[in-house]
């Protein structure tokens, strides 16, 4: 808006308004356009240039799993992708559903070079069935087959492990990938923490098995053991939360018999029956 003021000899003069900008290109917006242009020009270049081909796969942590398994989990394309057209979240997606996969890192690398970082799951015990030594971890996730990598990784891990003795029909077993049963995972986890002391035990070491007619079961590494009936649980009767009574009465009856003891039937936390050896 323009104030209009009286002017000499009685005409009126206007005020100047504002002076609108040009609406053409000024130097800089030019040299900006031109930056743009340029910039999505190298990034075409370098997304269509055979240049940045993913040429090798860097794997770091895959122990148990492998490096091959990596590489084929990955499931690059034929020919080689271009690293920028690789989507890290997806090769992610794919590395998290191998077995012993707890975590991954996918990451590229110029030129070229796609870096993998595994962290595995920790086994924590053995599962022995059906000529199989199945490695789980502590949520009972399988991880590997020892039996079925008898020279690798699998074996050396399995070496310093606790073992389960799974002496019952195989119809459903669990396989690489599977989880344990949670009721069998928890009974195992408390029976394989026991040691003879616990017991009262002169052996130098208790094997935890379980079969289709005794159920849970505790031999000493000795050499003429005799045999600790768990007997067998369930989730809302007879749960596991009472071995720690059944131990306690185990220690009580092993007592200064044990080697004349044959058999120990644990059938409650304070319900227990022996049978002695035959006489010599």
């Amino acid at each position: 808006m323009t104030d209009d003021l009286p002017a000499r000899g009685g005409r009126v003069r206007r005020r100047p308004g504002p002076r609108r900008a040009s609406g053409g290109f000024s130097p800089r917006r030019a040299l900006a356009a031109l930056a743009m242009l340029a910039t999505a020009g190298l990034l075409w270049g370098a997304v269509a240039s055979p240049v940045f081909a993913v040429k090798a796969v860097e794997v770091e942590g895959a122990i148990l799993t492998g490096d091959d398994a990596v590489r084929a989990a990955l499931a690059l394309p034929t020919p080689a992708p271009n690293a920028f057209t690789l989507s890290t979240d997806v090769l992610r997606e794919r590395l998290l559903a191998l077995p012993a996969v707890a975590d991954a890192e996918v990451s590229v690398g110029l030129p070229g070079i796609l870096r993998v970082r595994i962290i595995e799951r920790e086994p924590v015990l053995a599962w022995r069935l059906s000529g199989a030594l199945l490695l789980a971890d502590r949520d009972g996730r399988i991880v590997a087959d020892a039996a079925a990598d008898t020279a690798g990784p699998a074996a050396a891990a399995a070496a310093g492990l606790p073992v389960v003795a799974d002496r019952r029909p195989s119809g459903e077993a669990p396989a690489v990938g599977d989880h344990l049963d949670p009721l069998d995972l928890d009974v195992a986890t408390r029976l394989l923490s026991l040691v003879p002391a616990d017991v009262g035990a002169s052996a130098t070491a208790l094997l935890v098995g379980v079969d289709e007619r005794d159920g849970w079961t505790l031999i000493p590494t000795t050499k003429d053991p005799w045999t600790a009936v768990f007997g067998f649980y369930g989730p809302e009767i007879r749960g596991p939360a009472m071995i720690p009574e059944q131990v306690r009465l185990l220690r009580s009856l092993l007592a200064g018999r044990e080697e004349d003891l044959l058999r120990v039937v644990l059938a409650g936390p304070r319900e227990g029956t022996y049978t002695l050896k035959p006489a010599k």
